[in-house]
């Protein structure tokens, strides 16, 4: 209860100057502490690129810069990000525990720290998952109160916040895959807010990201993996 009395009274001091729409904007999510930037955030990070990853990894490298860089083993973000990569939420008891459990899974964790880096975040991490098939690499920001931004994703920028429901479709780059994925989407009655498309090089690999409305999208998403040419496609509710 310590640190849940610490950050109550953070909260009433700071909230006396600034307008916030809810105490949990401070706070922060439920979640194993200490703290929502270096430890939430970074649950949140790892747990996304492990979903686009899809797979099990066999190798993780995890680079952390500036204040994740300086803090990262006494504020747990170490063991966050592990716990995020092995599907963990930002509540689970297991977090603590998170590299013992790579370890027993036969995933082999390597870390490089950059304490003086320019990254424009202090808190980013630039984590690559590899295994025997293919290689993932993705930047995150953990932004504060256990919200997180994901900056790059296999060389590519984007922006996902993951504050609304989100599709991120790894594909092809063929002609009419645009239009199959927004044809399914119509016929689920799913209404698209935002949407980004970038690849690689003409004929390679590309992703797409699609913010909607709805946050019950499961079929569509079952018929969006059909889809031939489709890598792999994630949903964030």
């Amino acid at each position: 209860m310590v640190y849940w009395e610490y950050k109550i009274n953070q909260t009433r001091r700071v909230m006396k100057n600034l307008k916030f729409q809810s105490v949990f904007d401070i706070i922060g999510p439920v979640m194993v502490g200490p703290s929502s930037s270096h430890t939430a955030g970074a649950v949140r990070i790892g747990k996304i690129v492990s979903a686009i990853f899809g797979d099990a990894p066999t190798e993780v490298e995890f680079q952390l810069f500036n204040s994740f860089a300086k803090t990262y083993r006494g504020h747990g973000t170490d063991v966050a990000l592990v716990a995020g990569i092995l599907g963990m939420e930002t509540d689970d008891p297991d977090i603590p525990h998170a590299l013992d459990i790579a370890h027993e899974k036969g995933i082999k964790v390597y870390w490089k720290i950059n304490k003086d880096s320019k990254a424009p975040h202090p808190n980013t991490t630039r984590i690559t998952l590899k295994n025997a098939t293919k290689t993932i690499s993705a930047t995150g920001i953990s932004i504060g109160g256990g919200n997180i931004q994901v900056t790059e994703l296999n060389g590519f920028a984007v922006n996902l916040k993951m504050n609304t429901p989100t599709l991120i479709i790894v594909h092809q780059d063929v002609p009419g895959m645009v239009a199959l994925v927004t044809d399914i989407l119509s016929r689920y009655g799913i209404n698209i807010a935002q949407m980004t498309v970038t690849r690689e090089n003409a004929g390679e690999k590309a992703i797409m990201i699609i913010e909607v409305d709805s946050h019950q999208c499961d079929e569509a998403v079952a018929d969006i993996a059909r889809i031939p040419n489709l890598h792999n496609v994630n949903f964030f509710s």
